[in-house]
């Protein structure tokens, strides 16, 4: 299976590996954004199995980073102010897929 490097490159349409290091360090900040949304504690996703719908909001969120590190929407919806706005709920609503309860 790929890795969620490769899978995020695929999503960014990227083929060489000059950003790997980025790509791998907003990996990381996706993941634990994932683990805090979803009241997981720190690394779960080091020692646990990652469902589709939670891997595909960190492949989003990791793909948004990259395309808006200079602090812009980026990617094909510049333009857009708002897109920015719909990547962020759209990656949320996946995680709310996945969230532990905490009553």
């Amino acid at each position: 299976m790929a890795t969620l490097l490769e899978k995020v490159k695929k999503n960014l349409i990227l083929d060489h590996d000059g950003d790997d290091e980025l790509i791998s360090s907003y990996i990381t900040a996706a993941t634990s954004y994932a683990e805090s949304y979803q009241k997981k504690a720190a690394g779960f996703y080091e020692l646990n199995s990652m469902d589709p719908t939670t891997e595909q909001a960190i492949i989003m969120l990791s793909s948004h980073f990259y395309e808006s590190r200079d602090g812009s929407t980026g990617g094909f919806f510049q333009d857009n102010v708002k897109a920015s706005e719909q990547v962020w709920n759209v990656v949320n609503m996946l995680l709310r897929l996945n969230r532990d309860v905490v009553i």
